[in-house]
C-alpha cells in the first residue's frame, strides 16, 4: 500500500500545474540543496578542529554537547517557518477500503525522510567520523550518533504537532531569548546545566534508549492525533465571525481602478496574513537604526543602498511578490468576468506605489545621520517606483500557488515557491550592485543619480511596461487558474 501511495504522489507531483513552469527553477533549487548539504559536510568535518582551537582546555565533544540545547531550539524555530509538512489529498481514500492507519503511517513516514532531517545527518555524521579517527570509543560514538538521529526525529514530529500553533512559536522564541539572556548575564549557566545531559548520551551507552523511546512516544502522539482526524466531515465545520464592511467611498476619485483598489484594501484589512504584512512593513522603518548607529557601517555606502531599497520597498516585496495569489480564492471568477486585466494590474501598481511613497516619508528622519542617508533613500524610492514595481508584477505571472487568507500569518508558507527566492535577485540585488559599481568608480552622488534616473525612465515607460506585463498575464491566465484551484499546492 505504501508503494501505491508513493506512486500516486509521484504522479501528482509531475501532473501539477506548477511543475511545467519551472523545470529550470527546480534544477536550480536542487543544486542549492546539494550546496547546502556539501557545506554541512565540510562544517561537520571541521567543527572538531574549530572547537579544539577555541576551547583548548575542553574536549570538542564536551563543548558541542553544551550547545545542543540551543541547536534543538533553533532547529524547531526554523522548521516552524521553513519545513513544509507532508500533505496528501486523503478524501478520495476515505471512501475506499483502505485502513486509516496505513494512510496515517504513510504521512508520518514521509515526514520522517524530510530534507531537514538530512541536514542534521550531514552535519553530525562527519563529526562522528572525525571522532572515530581521533580515538574516541567507537561504540559510544555510534550510540551517541544514533541518539542524535532520534532527537532529530523528535524535533521533526514535535514540529508536526505545533506547526499550527502561534503560541508554540512564542514559547520557542521565549525559551531561546531566556536561555541566551541567562547565559549571557551569567545568571544561570544554561550550557553547563544541559551539557552533562547530552554528554551522558556518549558517556553512558545505554542512555541512547531515552531519545529513541522519546521518538517513539512523539510518533505515537502524532499517529493518534492524525488518526482521529481522518474523517470526511472533519473540514465541514466553519468558524462564525462578525463581518465588517466599509464602502471606501474616497477611492472613487481614482477612476476605473477604484473597484480593484477597494477590493485590495478590504482584502488587506480583513485578513490576518495581509494585515500582518502592513504591520511588519511599518516595523521595518526602524531597521535602519541597527546600521546607522554603528560606526563600523559609517563608510559602507552599499549597505546604505541596501537599507534604502529594503526600507522603502519592504511592502513592495512582502505584498507584491504574491500578486495575484492573494486573489487566488476568487481569481477564476474574476477572469471569467468582463474585467480589464490592465486595470487590475494598474490598481496593484498604484497600491504599491503609495506604499513606497509612504515608506520613504517615514524614513526622512534618518537625515539626522547625514544627507547621504536621505539622498540614497530618495534614489532608492524612485528606483522602486520605476523599476521594481514592473519587475515584481512581471514575476507575479509565475505564481500558481494558492493562498488561504484566513490562515495564521505566523509560519504560513502558503504560496511560497522558488520564485519568491529568485525574485530577490533583480529586486534587491540589482540596484545594490548598480549603486556599488558607480559609487566605487565615481561617487555617492553619481550612484544616487543613476538609481534616480533609472527610476524616472522606468516611470516614463510605465504604460508600455504594463502593456507587456498584461500580455504576459494573459498567456499565463489558464495555468494560474488551474494552479490556484489546487488547495494543497
Amino acid at each position: 500500500m505504501f508503494k501505491h501511495f508513493i506512486r500516486l504522489q509521484w504522479k501528482s507531483f509531475f501532473r501539477s500545474s506548477s511543475f511545467g513552469k519551472g523545470i529550470a527553477l527546480k534544477i536550480l533549487m536542487i543544486f542549492f540543496g546539494l550546496y547546502m548539504l556539501a557545506a554541512l559536510v565540510i562544517t561537520g568535518s571541521g567543527i572538531y578542529f574549530v572547537l579544539q582551537e577555541l576551547f583548548p582546555d575542553q574536549s570538542p565533544m564536551w563543548t558541542l554537547n553544551q550547545y545542543l540545547v540551543y541547536w534543538i531550539l533553533m532547529e524547531m524555530f526554523f522548521r516552524y517557518f521553513l519545513q513544509k509538512l507532508p500533505v496528501m489529498d486523503i478524501k478520495p481514500f476515505l471512501i475506499v477500503p483502505i485502513h486509516k492507519s496505513k494512510i496515517t503511517h504513510y504521512i508520518l513516514g514521509r515526514s520522517g525522510v524530510s530534507i531537514y532531517n538530512l541536514f542534521a545527518i550531514f552535519f553530525f555524521l562527519p563529526f562522528a567520523i572525525v571522532l572515530l579517527f581521533k580515538g574516541y570509543a567507537a561504540l559510544n560514538v555510534l550510540l551517541w550518533l544514533l541518539s542524535i538521529f532520534a532527537i532529530v526525529l523528535c524535533i521533526n514530529y514535535v514540529n508536526f504537532l505545533i506547526n499550527k500553533s502561534d503560541k508554540a512559536l512564542f514559547v520557542i522564541i521565549g525559551l531561546i531569548l531566556t536561555f541566551y539572556a541567562l547565559d549571557y548575564f551569567q545568571i544561570v549557566p544554561i550550557k553547563e546545566f544541559f551539557g552533562p545531559t547530552f554528554h551522558g548520551l556518549y558517556a553512558y551507552p545505554l542512555a541512547f534508549l531515552a531519545p529513541i523511546g522519546l521518538a517513539f512516544i512523539v510518533y505515537w502522539l502524532n499517529y493518534r492525533f492524525l488518526r482521529n482526524r481522518l474523517f470526511l466531515d472533519d473540514s465541514l465545520k466553519t468558524k462564525k465571525q462578525e463581518a465588517k464592511s466599509s464602502d471606501l467611498a474616497w477611492t472613487r476619485r481614482f477612476g476605473d481602478i477604484a473597484p480593484f483598489l477597494q477590493l485590495d484594501l478590504k482584502l488587506i484589512w480583513r485578513n490576518k496574513r495581509t494585515k500582518a504584512q502592513v504591520f511588519i512593513s511599518l516595523l521595518f522603518v526602524f531597521y535602519g537604526l541597527i546600521f546607522y548607529t554603528q560606526d563600523i557601517y559609517a563608510n559602507m555606502m552599499p549597505m546604505f543602498a541596501f537599507l534604502g531599497i529594503f526600507m522603502t520597498g519592504i511592502f513592495l516585496a512582502n505584498f507584491g511578490q504574491f500578486i495575484p495569489a492573494w486573489d487566488s480564492a476568487y481569481y477564476s471568477m474574476m477572469m471569467s468576468q468582463n474585467i480589464p486585466l490592465r486595470k487590475y494590474l494598474d490598481s496593484k501598481a498604484g497600491l504599491i506605489s503609495v506604499s513606497v511613497v509612504v515608506m520613504f516619508l517615514l524614513t526622512i528622519p534618518y537625515v539626522y545621520f547625514g544627507w547621504e542617508a536621505l539622498a540614497i533613500n530618495f534614489g532608492s524610492a524612485l528606483y522602486n517606483l520605476g523599476v521594481n514595481i514592473p519587475v515584481i508584477l512581471y514575476f507575479g505571472s509565475f505564481n500558481k500557488k494558492r493562498i488561504e487568507l484566513d490562515k495564521s500569518p505566523f509560519g504560513n508558507m502558503q504560496g511560497t515557491s522558488g520564485t519568491q527566492f529568485l525574485i530577490m535577485l533583480p529586486v534587491l540585488g540589482a540596484p545594490i550592485l548598480i549603486f556599488t559599481i558607480f559609487h566605487f568608480i565615481f561617487s555617492v552622488e553619481v550612484a544616487v543619480a543613476v538609481l534616480s534616473i533609472m527610476g524616472i525612465v522606468g516611470f516614463m515607460f510605465k504604460n508600455k511596461l504594463l502593456d507587456a506585463i498584461t500580455e504576459q498575464y494573459r498567456k499565463k491566465k489558464y495555468g494560474m487558474i488551474a494552479g490556484f484551484k489546487e488547495k494543497n499546492s
